[in-house]
């Protein structure tokens, strides 16, 4: 199929105006190109982790200590995709109910690759925290297809996009805790 620009054209669905490094919460969905499953599998009803799908929860974690006022809240590491929480707090003393109060309700898919940029007051932005993570994750995927242990994948580690949402408070947050739990 060729390209036509109408129909292959990814626009961008940011909320206008809204500061991506604010101190606020969001719902991340980050999924592996053609939905391969790389990272495990599900067996029963729980989620078995290979050992490349616990490399990708290490960078999940590791987000922290990357980016001091980042925090990460529940989340999980399916065969073809990541759920979870990250919390861009204001400071690194931030109230999560603080950051939580007064942000406004969006379902968005975004372009990471558009939205890596300068961080505002010294804060990361949510794009540069996942731009980060995508790339240490495919480094490390990559050295284990060297290794020769892991899986290749094709073109791509990660699809181009992700889906977020802004989290508006607690009570959402907590819904949001729990359906990743599940």
């Amino acid at each position: 199929m060729s390209y036509d620009p109408v129909k292959h054209h990814r626009r961008s669905l940011w909320l206008k105006g809204f500061d991506y490094s604010s101190g606020v919460a969001y719902s991340v969905s980050i999924c592996v190109q053609w939905r391969e499953s790389l990272f495990g599998e599900i067996v029963g009803e729980e989620m078995q982790l290979n050992e490349a799908g616990q490399r990708v929860e290490q960078w999940w974690v590791e987000l922290a200590t990357k980016y001091p006022t980042v925090a990460t809240d529940e989340h999980i590491v399916m065969p073809n995709h990541l759920h979870g929480i990250v919390i861009i707090m204001e400071n690194r003393n931030s109230d999560v109910g603080a950051t939580l109060r007064g942000r406004p309700k969006s379902h968005i898919d975004v372009d990471s690759h558009d939205r890596i940029g300068h961080p505002h007051r010294g804060a990361p932005t949510l794009g540069g925290v996942i731009g980060w993570f995508k790339t240490m994750t495919t480094n490390a995927y990559i050295c284990g297809v060297a290794e020769g242990d892991w899986p290749p994948f094709s073109g791509r580690l990660w699809q181009r996009g992700y889906y977020e949402h802004v989290v508006r408070d607690e009570g959402e947050l907590n819904a949001l805790r729990e359906y990743i739990a599940l």
